[in-house]
């Protein structure tokens, strides 16, 4: 998957497993908050795009971010500064 070329503005909602209220945000937002759960949270969650994304091998784009790569982007977007 591109990470990178989702656009930190672009809406989004992110969701847990747990079935805690989603947060309705951008995709910065979405990340700032993860970046703020303990472990088990972090497990749980995902954020849901309102563009979806290219992945690699696959031949359909997806709408939604597991956790390994909402923390992808976590670690861009701290690399920014």
């Amino acid at each position: 998957m591109i990470i990178s070329t989702i656009p930190w503005d672009q809406p989004a909602t992110m969701i847990d497993l747990d079935g805690k209220a989603p947060l309705i945000a951008t995709v910065r937002d979405c990340v700032i908050h993860y970046g703020l759960f303990k472990p088990f949270a972090k497990e749980q969650a995902r954020v849901l795009l309102t563009q979806p994304v290219h992945r690699e091998g696959q031949k359909t784009r997806t709408w939604l971010l597991n956790p390994d790569e909402i923390q992808q982007l976590a670690d861009n977007l701290r690399a920014e500064g």
